[in-house]
C-alpha cells in the first residue's frame, strides 16, 4: 500500500488531522500500519516506494515519533467493554513512557499522556485509530450499551481537540462515520477524506495495480482453470471488482477477496465470510425494501447521506454503502445525486444468500427448500418436484407482522429464488415485446416463467403468448417450457401452476 504521489504539501500544512471510511477487509488496517512506521521513523521498510522519493531534500522527514495506536479490531465487545480496551492502551504506554496516572477519568489519562510524552521526547505525538465503530455496529442490536460507548468515545477523544499543540498528527479510519459521536463533532478540524477524489484510491487496488502486480498469481490461476489469463481477468473482474469512491474514481477490487482467491487459485467468495450485520437485514425485511433495488440502479443518495450515519435511523443505505454493500454506480452532476448498486458478484450472490433466510428461515442448506435442490430439479427437467418445491417454499413463510404485506414477501422471494439461480437465470428480462419476469436456461431446458398474483395461471401463459416471449428461442434445440404460476394474496399460498411446451 503506497501514499498518493499527488498529494499537495499545501494540504499536508493546512490539515493534521483526517478520517476514512472504508468497508472491512479493505486495507485500512494495512494503511494504518504504512503510516506507523512512517511516524516511527523507519525509512528502511520504504525504500524503493514513491515516499521515498517525496521526502529528499525534507530535513524533518523520519524523525521518529510517538506514536499511540488504537485497535478497537479482533475484540468481542458483548464478552469486553471500550472502556477495558482503552485502559489496556494506556497502560501499556504508560509503562512504556515510565508514566504514572491514577485519575479517574480515561480521558484526563490520555490527555496527560500526550502531554508527558511530548514534554519527554520533544516530539508532538501520533494518534492512529484502527476501526473506532467496531464497538458501535457490534453493539447495533443493543441501543443502550451501544449509546454508552458512544459517550465513553465522546469522553475520550474530545481531549484531541484540546491536546492540539501536543499533536503531530491523526487518522482515524472506521467503516461508518456515526455523526452522533463527539470524535467529529468536537474535532472540527478533521478531514474527511473518504469522498475525496485525491483519496478514492487510497485503499483497495486498481485495475492497474492488478495486471502490474499479480501477473504470477493470474497465470497461476488461468492455468489451473484451464481458461486464458484475459478470461481470468474477467472473471476476477466480474467477481471482486466494482468499488468505487468517488464519481470520477477508478474502479477497485476488494484487496481480501483477491489475496485469498490468488491463495486458493479459486473465484470464492472471502469477503462476505467475515461477518454480515445480522440487524442490517432485519431492518431490510422489516421495511418492506424492495430488493430490486439492489441490482436495477434505483438506490439514489446525495453526498450527506453517504458521509454519515446516525446509528438511530431506518435509513439503513448510508450504512450499506459504508459496510461495502452498495457502491457509487452513476452521478448525477446537475442534481449532484449518487446512484448506488451492488459492486459485484461476490457481494450480489452472498448478499441475496444472507437475505433468502430472513425471509425463509427454514430455506438452509438440507432443508428440501434450499437453492441446491431447486437446482437439481430445474437441470433435471422436473417440473414437478420444481412446482412442489415452490409450494413448500411459501408455506413456510412465516408472515408474524401485520404490516408486512403478502406482496412483498411474494415478489422478495421469488426475485431472490431465481436470482440465486445465478448463471441460469435472467430476471425481468426485457423483450422486443414486453418484459418476462424471469427465463431460466439449463443444458438441456429453457423455462419462460412468470408469475400472477390473484390471478389465473392461464392469464400468466396468455400473457407469455401474446407477447411472443418464446420467439427468441425458436431456433434453439433445447426444449422449452412456458410456466404461469398464479399465488392467491388471501390464503398465501401458490394457488395455481400450468405448464404448456
Amino acid at each position: 500500500m503506497s501514499i498518493k504521489q499527488n498529494i499537495s504539501t499545501v494540504l499536508l500544512m493546512m490539515w493534521h488531522s483526517f478520517f476514512l471510511s472504508r468497508p472491512r477487509r479493505f486495507g485500512k488496517s494495512l494503511f494504518l500500519s504504512a503510516l506507523k512506521a512512517y511516524w516511527e521513523g523507519k525509512k528502511e521498510l520504504f525504500s524503493g516506494l514513491a515516499i521515498e522519493k517525496l521526502e529528499e531534500g525534507n530535513a524533518d522527514a523520519w524523525n521518529p515519533h510517538p506514536v499511540f495506536y488504537f485497535d478497537f479490531n479482533g475484540e468481542n465487545y458483548s464478552e469486553t467493554s471500550v472502556e477495558n480496551v482503552l485502559v489496556k492502551h494506556l497502560k501499556r504506554w504508560e509503562e512504556l513512557y515510565d508514566i504514572n496516572d491514577n485519575s479517574e477519568s480515561l480521558g484526563e489519562r490520555f490527555q496527560n499522556l500526550l502531554i508527558k510524552v511530548k514534554q519527554k521526547t520533544g516530539m508532538r505525538c501520533v494518534v492512529l485509530v484502527d476501526e473506532y465503530d467496531k464497538p458501535l455496529l457490534d453493539m447495533a442490536d443493543d441501543q443502550e450499551l451501544q449509546e454508552k460507548y458512544k459517550n465513553t468515545f465522546k469522553g475520550f477523544f474530545s481531549n484531541l481537540k484540546s491536546c492540539n499543540e501536543y499533536i503531530r498528527f491523526v487518522f482515524i479510519t472506521g467503516v461508518t462515520k456515526f455523526n452522533k459521536v463527539s470524535i467529529f463533532s468536537d474535532l472540527n478540524q478533521l478531514k474527511d477524506i473518504s469522498l475525496s477524489e485525491d483519496f478514492s484510491d487510497i485503499c483497495g487496488i486498481t485495475e492497474k495495480e492488478l495486471r502490474d502486480n499479480f501477473a504470477p498469481e493470474i497465470a497461476a490461476m488461468a492455468d489451473k482453470h484451464h481458461i486464458s489469463k484475459e478470461e481470468c481477468l474477467v472473471k476476477l473482474k466480474q467477481q471482486y471488482d466494482g468499488y468505487r469512491y468517488h464519481q470520477n474514481g477508478s474502479c477497485l477490487y476488494n484487496p481480501f477477496s483477491l489475496i485469498n482467491a490468488f491463495s486458493d487459485k479459486e473465484f470464492g467468495a472471502y469477503w462476505f465470510e467475515t461477518g454480515t450485520p445480522s440487524f442490517l437485514m432485519k431492518q431490510i425485511r422489516e421495511n418492506n425494501f424492495d430488493v430490486r433495488k439492489f441490482s436495477d440502479k434505483t438506490i439514489y443518495a446525495n453526498e450527506r447521506t453517504l458521509k454519515d450515519y446516525t446509528g438511530d435511523s431506518l435509513d439503513f443505505i448510508p450504512l450499506l454503502y459504508q459496510s461495502g454493500y452498495l457502491t457509487i454506480a452513476e452521478y448525477d452532476a446537475r442534481r449532484r445525486r449518487y446512484t448506488l448498486a451492488l459492486p459485484n458478484e461476490e457481494v450480489k450472490y452472498a448478499f441475496y444468500e444472507s437475505l433468502m433466510p430472513v425471509y425463509v428461515p427454514s430455506a438452509r442448506p438440507g432443508s428440501g427448500l434450499d437453492i441446491f435442490t431447486l437446482e437439481d430439479k430445474i437441470e433435471n427437467g422436473d417440473l414437478d418436484a420444481v412446482r412442489d418445491f415452490f409450494t413448500a417454499l411459501f408455506a413456510r413463510i412465516p408472515y408474524s407482522s401485520a404490516d408486512t404485506t403478502f406482496e412483498h414477501y411474494f415478489q422478495t422471494v421469488i426475485y431472490l429464488v431465481f436470482t440465486l439461480l445465478g448463471q441460469f437465470t435472467e430476471c425481468e428480462l426485457h423483450t422486443f415485446s414486453g418484459r418476462i419476469d424471469c427465463i431460466v436456461q439449463t443444458s438441456g431446458f429453457i423455462y419462460l416463467f412468470e408469475f400472477k398474483r390473484d390471478e389465473s395461471a392461464d392469464s400468466a401463459l396468455k400473457q407469455i403468448n401474446d407477447n411472443k416471449y418464446a420467439l427468441p428461442f425458436a431456433s434453439d434445440s433445447r426444449k422449452l417450457y412456458k410456466i404461469g404460476v398464479s399465488f392467491d394474496s388471501d390464503k398465501r399460498v401458490l394457488a395455481d401452476w400450468k405448464v404448456e411446451e
